[in-house]
């Protein structure tokens, strides 16, 4: 995939939220994607078409992030309101609402079963919920990390969390073994590549850093954007050719993986860009931003 062929074109607009967005998320088969913010609400959106279609209100604070689970009926999001909430897409209604963390919650995901909800704390705790249950006791705390957690990606069998302390720790939930990676600069997002072999971070010393998951390699560094103060994600593109990250000013970069060297980047917002999230199949992607819009971008 070359860069020409990298989405940069502002195909929809969608508008909503009142206040900055935090977060904007594909589902599973990228027809859909949702977004959340300081609004209080999650929403429901058509992206291809620019249509909205459902709000989520129940968080009592802003909503920082937001998963949904590969059947598109259950979705999850967490906040500032220390809580994670459990919800049917359909009906909107709260399933079920898990406390315990001591402070505000930074990012939620489900595992691939859709039956656990990790989420990741202020409180330097990674949490784990299962959905099937009535109890609203955590299954599994992970509490290890010197400061805030950031950001977690899961796999079949591992739970992987970005810290505010440098690190990207791995734990191994059959073996009960924990690894650490230090990357020396604190840690405000990670995400997995497609194929699963490695993970990104992105560092607040404005630095993507690409890493081996089996050996903690680093394999490359990514930079040119602005990441000081705020939490913003990176992803890698559908085809793990490609990184890609926002900036503080509004601007979206493409980097390509292996040679690290800016192949695409454009204005996609007035303001800082919080979130990228990438098609699962197609070249298109969706970027949030403190300026409250969403936007799709296509080829």
């Amino acid at each position: 995939m070359s860069a020409s062929e990298l989405p940069r074109k502002e195909a929809n607009v969608l508008k909503g939220h009142e206040g900055a967005v935090l977060a904007a998320r594909f589902n599973g088969d990228g027809n859909y994607c949702l977004s959340c913010g300081k609004d209080r609400t999650i929403r429901l959106w058509n992206p291809h078409r620019g249509i909205h279609i459902k709000t989520y209100k129940a968080h009592g604070r802003e909503v920082r992030d937001v998963h949904v689970t590969p059947d598109n009926s259950k979705l999850c999001s967490c906040g500032g309101d220390r809580q994670i909430f459990y919800w049917d897409v359909a009906t909107g209604r709260v399933i079920r609402k898990f406390r315990g963390h001591d402070g505000e919650v930074n990012a939620v995901k489900f595992n691939e079963y859709a039956s656990v909800v990790v989420s990741a704390g202020y409180d330097r705790s990674l949490r784990a919920w299962d959905c099937r249950s009535h109890s609203t006791e955590p299954i599994q705390i992970i509490d290890t990390f010197l400061d805030t957690v950031m950001s977690v990606c899961l796999t079949k069998t591992e739970i992987i969390g970005g810290s505010v302390d440098g690190t990207v720790r791995t734990f191994d939930i059959r073996l009960g073994r924990e690894t650490s990676d230090d990357l020396g600069q604190p840690v405000n997002c990670i995400s997995m590549s497609n194929d699963g072999n490695c993970i990104l971070a992105s560092c607040l010393d404005s630095t993507l850093r690409l890493l081996d998951r089996s050996t903690g390699e680093l394999l490359q560094e990514y930079k040119g954007h602005t990441c000081k103060s705020f939490k913003m994600d990176c992803c890698l593109t559908n085809t793990d050719a490609h990184v890609t990250s926002g900036s503080e000013d509004g601007t979206i970069f493409f980097w390509d993986l292996v040679d690290a060297s800016v192949v695409s980047k454009f204005r996609a917002h007035a303001s800082v860009v919080t979130s990228v999230s990438y098609h699962p199949k197609d070249d298109c992607m969706i970027t949030s931003s403190v300026d409250g819009t969403v936007r799709v971008w296509k080829t």
